[in-house]
């Protein structure tokens, strides 16, 4: 069965075709820039990749580009769309409606377009994503993955704020996560990969990348998160900035004049790394600031490793310890400098990292050392084929 996943950006349409029995990649591919007048469309495997400075006004442009680029020319994967069985859409929010992955309606387009505000760079454009998909593949059965599902096991005292309970009945406001599909996968990974049972296994997975967050398993089960009731809370992040005193919005608003969709911007698009370093939210532009001397860059640096070492210790007093502790994402999977520094001085706690293993770590790898009485992994994510499969498992079940 080939699935094709959709991952929609207000301004971009990331794609990955998947077989799934054969969990093989046929063609992925990315539309960037879309409703500019530099919009491009990068696609293809390997060496076999190409860049198309293509006309993208909206995502229903995108998705022709992406649907030509299956068919036919140099990447072309399937004979015709007959052979795509299924799409899956990746959506950050399913707030109170979604606890699990969902076969496509209106009513479920409807309830993801009511949940917007609380994942407001997210449930929107995948809702242009799942509109471009009916347009360009009329009938095609299609499935949406929340990130946000994995998290309904939370128990109330994980997901409750301590505001008046009225407003939490009255706006289901509490802790809903995010990046639920990629915690799932990888404490999965990780439970296989050592050759435990993950019903015995107390688990810390760090998925540290553009966004960052954390998630305590236990027994398979997910007791914490660190987002919240969006994405903007828990660690620093590249441009947004975690959880912080919430006085900090009332006073700032107070003396500077700033409107709630302006403080919006503010906390999501221009805080965390960029906000403290002042150059970037890349890691990577961080790190070659910071060799090159810069303070700021090392401050940046020093506040993401000092939040995630705070999380993991809130986790391991959560679950009374801790077995396993994985590294994903793209700042988690390529940092090792981030890795080491994360467990200076924690061998009295159990965690010892091999300099050797964590330089090397390529794939799924074990980076602890021997003495260590707790597993450091990092394993790659792929949130693609973990909502392949949800697709699968509902299609082809349905």
């Amino acid at each position: 069965m080939n699935v094709l996943v959709i991952n929609a950006g207000s301004s971009s349409l990331k794609y990955q075709l998947i077989a799934v029995e054969e969990h093989k990649v046929l063609a992925k591919g990315n539309c960037e820039r879309v409703g500019t007048s530099e919009s491009f469309h990068k696609y293809g495997l390997g060496d076999n990749t190409y860049i198309d400075k293509v006309e993208m006004p909206n995502h229903d442009f995108a998705m022709r580009e992406v649907l030509k680029s299956l068919t036919s020319g140099p990447t072309k994967a399937v004979d015709s769309l007959d052979e795509i069985d299924a799409v899956g859409h990746r959506v950050v929010q399913g707030g109170k409606y979604f606890d699990r992955s969902v076969i496509v309606d209106e009513e479920v387009i409807r309830k993801i377009d009511e949940l917007a505000e609380l994942a407001p760079l997210h449930n929107k454009a995948a809702i242009m994503g799942i509109r471009a998909c009916q347009k360009g593949m009329p009938g095609k059965p299609m499935v949406t993955v929340f990130d946000s599902a994995y998290f309904y096991t939370l128990p109330p005292k994980a997901y409750l704020y301590p505001i008046p309970y009225d407003i939490y009945e009255k706006h289901a406001i509490r802790k809903y996560g995010a990046h639920g599909t990629s915690h799932r996968y990888v404490a999965q990974r990780a439970a296989d990969f050592l050759g435990k049972p993950i019903e015995n296994l107390k688990i810390i997975t760090c998925h540290l990348g553009g966004g960052c967050s954390m998630s305590a398993i236990q027994g398979g089960i997910a007791v914490d998160t660190s987002m919240g009731l969006t994405p903007l809370d828990g660690l620093m992040m590249a441009t947004r900035c975690g959880g912080i005193d919430p006085s900090i919005l009332t006073y700032w608003m107070q003396h500077d004049g700033v409107t709630p969709q302006e403080m919006n911007n503010f906390l999501n698009k221009q805080s965390g790394l960029l906000g403290i370093s002042g150059i970037s939210g890349d890691m990577r532009d961080i790190t070659e600031a910071m060799n090159a001397g810069d303070e700021r860059a090392q401050l940046a640096y020093d506040m993401l490793v000092y939040s995630v070492r705070k999380y993991i210790g809130q986790y391991m007093g959560v679950m009374g310890g801790v077995d396993v502790i994985v590294f994903t994402a793209g700042v988690g999977e390529h940092q090792t400098n981030l890795r080491e520094d994360v467990f200076k001085g924690w061998e009295a706690l159990g965690v010892e990292i091999d300099p050797t293993l964590n330089e090397e770590a390529h794939g799924e790898s074990i980076i602890s050392s021997d003495a260590s009485r707790v597993e450091v992994l990092m394993i790659p994510t792929d949130e693609e084929y973990a909502i392949a499969k949800d697709t699968y498992d509902l299609i082809h079940c349905d």
